[in-house]
């Protein structure tokens, strides 16, 4: 088992904790008092060798743990008093019993040797994209043999429509790595997008060497994925560097993920560039930026509005993701609209006239509900009102909003009660 292991977890760890072992399990079948200090072993013949040590003393008090001076002599001359002297144990006067428990013991301290050597080998990899061959499927959870060890790829983890069988060659990403009592688990997954950046990095050169960076990507793993790219050199185009001669290297990652289709995004400093940048082919036509929330409202031209949403909002989604800001399409005609509606509100306000209704619009408060909202302070920014005029705004704007919403629930209040009326 030694010889087995050697090459994985080395020959002097080996030799360590099968000291380990024979010490653990010889010390139950010796006198009370015998102390074992050493294990020795010959890779060339398979032989073990054990020592008794017992110290050298004048006058021997137990002679289970001490040996005379005069005794000492014959098995070492130079031996003198405190030195410890190591005597050779026949292991052939050891029972069965002794033997069997070194033995199970030296097994089980070597398969934990084996356990902790593929934790070490793999906990640095995390991250990183591995190939292996599909072992068994287990409740759906794919068991993937590495050569050294095995690793599971969850169904959580899995595209959805992949299916595999056994032997089938796989690759995934080292999404963890655990320890457990039952030994190390290297879970990995085929969704995470991580392994689509890692994709990009072995079939783009310039990736790997620092040129290109990936500076995000989003996944709805086999339907569509975006990754933004961004170039350290000016006369490197990042996404041409990505797509490759013909295509050639986007189509080896789209392969890869069974056809899972993938937007190569050019990243811009500008969120608001990005973003726009992130809804192509979409033409857009303003961007409103909510810093606070984190957040854009963006507007597009009502032959784009589909186009910019995506199928079942896919499109919006992912830019979403990759971006990392709140995002609300509307299109032209529907911001028009509530622009309109909002304005209206502002003049329908008693101390509000066309005049005051412009100032507010210019300064960002477009309807009524946001004048409620306000501070006294912020509206101090607008010319030519003064703090009282301030406070009556908002007051009459919280009246406006409080009348519009019950307006609002009345026709549903009466609607409700028109059955009533009629039974009576």
């Amino acid at each position: 088992a030694q010889q087995i292991v050697a090459g994985l977890v080395g020959g002097d760890q080996v030799a360590h904790r099968a000291d380990a072992a024979c010490a653990r399990s010889e010390r139950r079948h010796l006198p009370v008092g015998t102390a074992l200090a050493e294990f020795l072993e010959s890779a060339e013949l398979g032989e073990v060798e054990l020592f008794q040590f017992r110290n050298v003393v004048k006058e021997i008090k137990n002679p289970k743990s001490e040996i005379s001076l005069e005794e000492s002599k014959h098995l070492d001359p130079g031996a003198e008093i405190g030195d410890s002297l190591g005597i050779k144990l026949n292991t052939a006067d050891f029972g069965r019993i002794a033997t069997q428990t070194a033995k199970q013991v030296i097994i089980q301290k070597i398969k934990d040797a084996e356990k902790d050597a593929v934790f070490a080998s793999f906990i640095d990899r995390k991250g990183e994209i591995l190939n292996g061959i599909v072992q068994r499927i287990d409740r759906g959870d794919i068991i993937v043999n590495l050569g050294q060890t095995e690793a599971i790829l969850p169904v959580r983890e899995q595209v959805p429509k992949e299916t595999y069988r056994r032997g089938d060659r796989i690759r995934a990403l080292i999404l963890d790595v655990l320890q457990e009592s039952r030994g190390p688990q290297i879970l990995l997954s085929r969704t995470h997008p991580n392994f689509l950046v890692n994709l990009f990095k072995t079939e783009v050169p310039e990736i790997s060497e620092g040129i290109v960076d990936v500076m995000g990507a989003a996944r709805e793993p086999g339907s569509r994925a975006k990754i933004a790219v961004s170039s350290n050199d000016s006369d490197i185009d990042p996404v041409g560097a990505c797509v490759g001669m013909k295509g050639t290297r986007v189509q080896n990652v789209v392969q890869e993920l069974r056809g899972e289709k993938i937007d190569i995004i050019p990243w811009h400093v500008d969120a608001a560039r990005f973003v726009c940048n992130a809804l192509a082919p979409a033409e857009i036509s303003r961007v409103i930026i909510d810093e606070e929330n984190r957040s854009m409202e963006v507007i597009v031209p009502d032959e784009y509005l589909s186009v910019a949403i995506g199928k079942r909002g896919q499109n919006v989604r992912l830019a979403s993701k990759l971006s990392g800001w709140h995002l609300d399409v509307n299109s032209e005609s529907s911001y028009s609209e509530a622009m309109r509606t909002g304005y209206d509100s502002l003049t329908q306000l008693s101390s509000v006239g066309i005049s005051l209704a412009d100032a507010l619009y210019e300064k960002g408060f477009y309807s009524a509900e946001e004048v409620s909202k306000a501070s006294v302070e912020e509206l101090l920014q607008i010319r030519d009102i003064t703090e009282d005029m301030a406070k009556q705004l908002v007051e009459d704007a919280k009246k406006y909003v409080v009348a519009q919403t019950q307006d609002e629930a009345s026709p549903d209040q009466q609607t409700t009660d028109a059955p009533s009326e009629e039974l009576d």
